[in-house]
C-alpha cells in the first residue's frame, strides 16, 4: 500500500488563522481570497505575504488594479507588518495594467510565466483576479477562454511548486466561475453594518486535504493588520511550519 503524500502546512502569521484553517495553510496550494470592497482582501494578502515571504522563499505580487503598485503600498506601510527592506530582496510587484490593455489573456499568462520564471517565486499573489477577468467579458474565438485561462494558470503555478493567492470581489455563492473548481482553497471575507459599526468576519468555504473550523468567524482590522476569532472551540496543532518573521505558533483553544 502507498503511503500518503504528507502535506506541509503553513503558518500564516495571521492571528487566529491557522486554527480557522485546521493547522495552517496547505504548501503548493491555489487558494481565493474573496469579499467586498473594504472587507480586508488586500490587507489579508500582504499581512500573509510579509509572514511568509523570505529571501531563500521570495514572494510575486501582480497587482492589476490600474493603479501603480506604490500607491497600494503607500497604505499598506501604515500596518506594524510592513517591511521594506523586503520589498526588491524578498517580495517584489509587478504591474499587469499594460499586457491587460493588450487585451489578450495568453500574454497576460505568458508575463505572468516569464515572471515566475524569471524571480522564482514560493509565493504568488495576483490582486485583483477580477480585474484580470473584467478585461475579457465579451467571447473572442481569438482569445484563450476564461475556464482555459484560469485551469491553466493553476496547472502553471502548482507546476512551479508555489503557494498561490488570488484576490477578487467575487461570491462564490452567486458567481458561477470556473476558478471556484479549480482553487484548492477558498477564504471568503464579508462586513456588514450593525448599528453604529462594521463588523467584519471570514469563512473558510474549501480548503483541501484538511479539517477546517466550521462556520463564520469575527476577524478585526487593526494598526497589526487583520485578528480573527474563531467562533467554537477550536484546538491548532503544531503541525504548520513558521516562515520569515511568522512566529512559532502555540497551541490555541478559543472559545
Amino acid at each position: 500500500m502507498t503511503k500518503p503524500v504528507d502535506i506541509r502546512r503553513l503558518a500564516t502569521g495571521v492571528p487566529g488563522l491557522d486554527a480557522v484553517l485546521g493547522g495552517g495553510l496547505p504548501e503548493f496550494s491555489f487558494n481565493l481570497l474573496t469579499g467586498p470592497p473594504g472587507a480586508g482582501k488586500t490587507t489579508l494578502a500582504h499581512q500573509l505575504m510579509f509572514a511568509l515571504a523570505t529571501p531563500q522563499q521570495p514572494a510575486l505580487f501582480f497587482t492589476a488594479l490600474g493603479e501603480p503598485p506604490w500607491k497600494m503600498l503607500r497604505y499598506q506601510q501604515q500596518f506594524s507588518f510592513f517591511n521594506l527592506d523586503k520589498i526588491g530582496s524578498s517580495i517584489r510587484f509587478v504591474n499587469l495594467s499594460e499586457v491587460l490593455a493588450a487585451g489578450d489573456l495568453e500574454e497576460v499568462l505568458a508575463r505572468i510565466v516569464a515572471e515566475v520564471q524569471a524571480f522564482g517565486p514560493v509565493f504568488v499573489f495576483v490582486d485583483s483576479f477580477r480585474s484580470v477577468m473584467a478585461e475579457f467579458q465579451q467571447p473572442d474565438n481569438r482569445r484563450m477562454g476564461l475556464r482555459r485561462f484560469t485551469q491553466q494558470l493553476g496547472t502553471t503555478l502548482a507546476g512551479w511548486q508555489t503557494t498561490s493567492f488570488l484576490i477578487g470581489e467575487y461570491s462564490p455563492q452567486t458567481d458561477p466561475h470556473p476558478v471556484f473548481t479549480v482553487a484548492d482553497g477558498i477564504l471568503a471575507l464579508e462586513q456588514s453594518v450593525q448599528r453604529n459599526s462594521i463588523v467584519r468576519k471570514i469563512q473558510v468555504l474549501k480548503m483541501r486535504g484538511q479539517a477546517t473550523s466550521p462556520g463564520v468567524h469575527t476577524l478585526r482590522i487593526t494598526g497589526d493588520g487583520l485578528t480573527i476569532f474563531p467562533s467554537a472551540t477550536v484546538h491548532d496543532d503544531s503541525s504548520a511550519t513558521p516562515q520569515g518573521n511568522a512566529p512559532a505558533r502555540n497551541d490555541i483553544r478559543v472559545t
